[in-house]
């Protein structure tokens, strides 16, 4: 299984964004969504190094919440149902 990140724009060189995800910055082609003005700031959903979608800031922000719980619920199995 494969899952996609969301990643905040930084900068844009070209077809890449220079994004941030999880304190560290990854680059992402903006080749599947160049009809779409994309700037600094905004959020995009990378799988495979490709920006596959422009995510609203809400979204993006409550995907990386669930995906930081899901994390910190593996750290002590307990918790795990």
């Amino acid at each position: 299984m494969c899952l996609s990140i969301p990643a905040r724009i930084e900068k844009i060189e070209g077809e890449t964004a220079f994004c941030s995800v999880g304190g560290s910055t990854v680059q992402a082609h903006l080749d599947l969504i160049s009809d779409e003005l994309l700037k600094p700031g905004d959020y995009v959903l990378i799988h495979t190094g490709f920006a596959i979608q422009k995510l609203d800031e809400e979204e993006a922000l409550l995907t990386l919440k669930t995906f930081k719980e899901y994390y910190e619920s593996t750290e002590n199995p307990d918790k795990i149902i």
